[in-house]
């Protein structure tokens, strides 16, 4: 298997944990807490935000490293 992909495939399923745990997991860890599941305020905001922006940068540089290793890969067949 070709390792680029098994390095986005393990990237891809960080990323879905990730975002899920978010997702589901409480405000406070108190299961009594009555507030609203999707409520949101200004600093989970911005948490949302620099999560999105790290994910792209990661996403970048993946496929940065992608580029480089078919170059890498087309070298060598040249040999």
């Amino acid at each position: 298997m070709n390792s680029g992909r098994v390095l986005l495939g393990l990237l891809a399923g960080f990323t879905a944990g990730t975002l899920l745990g978010m997702l589901f997991a409480s405000n406070d860890c108190d299961t009594e807490n009555k507030s609203s599941f999707w409520g949101r305020d200004k600093d989970e905001d911005d948490t949302d935000e620099k999560l999105n922006e790290f994910i792209e940068d990661i996403t970048e540089k993946f496929a940065d490293l992608k580029k480089e290793i078919i170059v890498e890969q087309a070298k060598a067949k040249a040999k």
